[in-house]
């Protein structure tokens, strides 16, 4: 059974399961109302309970229809918003309306069973209103309540302590590049967090720039709206500033992008890396960091060929600086993962797109690879690190667990659809820290690589 027929049957499934608790709603109201109109005594007048019990039919009957003529039930409970409001109180007021021409048509005494009273009518009107639309509030409170993203990375997410990295950093004058990026930014609130002396932001998007410079509102934070492949520029940075550690965050990373573009990726990714690195030996920094990827394990790309590039030409350097690279997968959340993608997409209640059914990414949180790269930092080894970042998440898992997570149905309120794998993707990234291919550190999470 395909997932798109296994989502339809759950969808009826729970119309089914809402159909029954709206009228265990409308009963109750209905119940009350009556309780109410007759001071909570049998309505004698009417014929007794039984013919309450058999009017109940008529009335829940009319209700469910209303809230099914006025689309109630194609809306999630588990996303109701404000707008969706009137719809159920039309829905209600319909209802209300019929059972109340019911009872003027048809003034036998004998179809008292199909025509409730007036004020029993209004009563439930009011009751059944509140009750129909709380029940769907309570929902979503719950629902919110028990829904986190962290959840769809499918495993826990873990916190580092960092006294290694925070005792590193202290008093330190540190350099960031792409600092106005996801992992970029994050770099540079943890770093401050840790207590450096002064951060020198280097970013050369302006709005990126002035975001992280705004957010950050420290003295110890320096905006520098620089390229990084600027040579003369960079040079006179680090004559004035000479950081002691760097921290090289700022790349292209877009796969496909970069696949279209790779002078350009060859250049930001490599050349700017390399000339970085020079600059970092010459003028004395004590520990260079590289944010690589894994896709730059045995790379079919450009953007993963262009950072293995980069972890080799930083490597082959002979220079008193301590380099490294850090490998992992991707961020959840960062700016130009599929997550933000995703949210786009079904805030606009647009079609997801998902390249394979079977692709599979490494994914952590932007907190949990910021910690263990200032971690790795910390350490003294020329190397490169690989982050083990779990088991890999399935792309369609996270597409359906997303649209889930904004209250609405796979295959069902939004469509999920596969356009095949773009040029340069792999299925399955190679993040590998078994013994055959890593050393493991004292250090959680943290690995050396072997054979590079």
């Amino acid at each position: 059974m395909t997932r798109s027929r296994e989502a339809w049957i759950l969808f009826l499934a729970t119309r089914v399961v809402g159909l029954a608790v709206d009228a265990a709603v409308i009963g109750f109201a209905y119940l009350c109302a009556f309780a109410l109109r007759f001071d909570f005594q049998e309505p004698t007048s009417l014929g007794g309970w039984g013919t309450v019990a058999r009017l109940y039919v008529t009335v829940c009957a009319v209700h469910l229809a209303s809230l099914l003529f006025f689309g109630c039930y194609r809306l999630a409970w588990r996303r109701i918003r404000g707008s969706e409001l009137p719809q159920y109180i039309g829905a209600m007021m319909f209802a209300c309306g019929v059972l109340t021409l019911m009872r003027y048509f048809l003034p036998n005494v004998s179809l008292s069973h199909i025509r409730p009273p007036y004020s029993v009518t209004v009563i439930s009107f009011f009751l059944g209103t509140i009750g129909i639309i709380g029940v769907r509030v309570l929902w979503r409170v719950y629902w919110t309540s028990r829904v986190k993203e962290d959840e769809l990375l499918e495993r826990n997410v873990q916190h580092f302590g960092g006294v290694a990295a925070r005792k590193f950093l202290a008093d330190k004058v540190v350099m960031v590049t792409g600092a106005g990026g996801s992992i970029g930014s994050e770099i540079v609130r943890q770093v401050a967090a840790a207590g450096a002396k002064k951060i020198l932001m280097v970013e050369r998007g302006e709005n990126a720039l002035y975001e992280i410079d705004r957010r950050m509102h420290d003295s110890r934070c320096v905006p520098l709206m620089y390229d990084i492949n600027d040579c003369g520029k960079m040079e006179s940075l680090f004559a004035a500033e000479k950081p002691e550690v760097v921290l090289h965050a700022a790349a292209y990373k877009h796969v496909p992008m970069v696949e279209m573009n790779p002078e350009e990726g060859w250049r930001n990714n490599t050349e700017a890396t390399k000339l970085l690195a020079e600059l970092s030996a010459a003028h004395g920094v004590k520990r260079f960091v590289l944010i690589s990827t894994d896709k730059a394990v045995n790379p079919v790309s450009v953007m993963g060929k262009t950072k293995l590039a980069a972890e080799q030409a930083i490597m082959a350097l002979n220079s008193p600086t301590s380099f490294c690279a850090v490998r992992f997968g991707n961020v959840f959340g960062s700016s130009g993962s599929v997550v933000p993608l995703f949210k786009e997409l079904i805030a606009k209640r647009l079609p997801i797109t998902v390249t394979h059914p079977d692709m599979k990414r490494y994914f952590m949180t932007i907190e949990e690879a910021v910690s263990l790269v200032l971690q790795a930092a910390s350490r003294d080894e020329r190397a490169i690190y690989t982050l083990d970042m779990g088991e890999p998440v399935k792309i369609l898992d996270l597409a359906e667990g997303m649209i889930e997570q904004a209250g609405y149905r796979p295959y069902v309120d939004i469509p999920i659809v596969f356009t095949g794998i773009r040029p340069g993707e792999k299925l399955f990234e190679e993040l590998d820290v078994s013994e055959r291919s890593c050393y493991k550190t004292d250090m959680a999470k943290i690995y050396i690589t072997k054979g590079v």
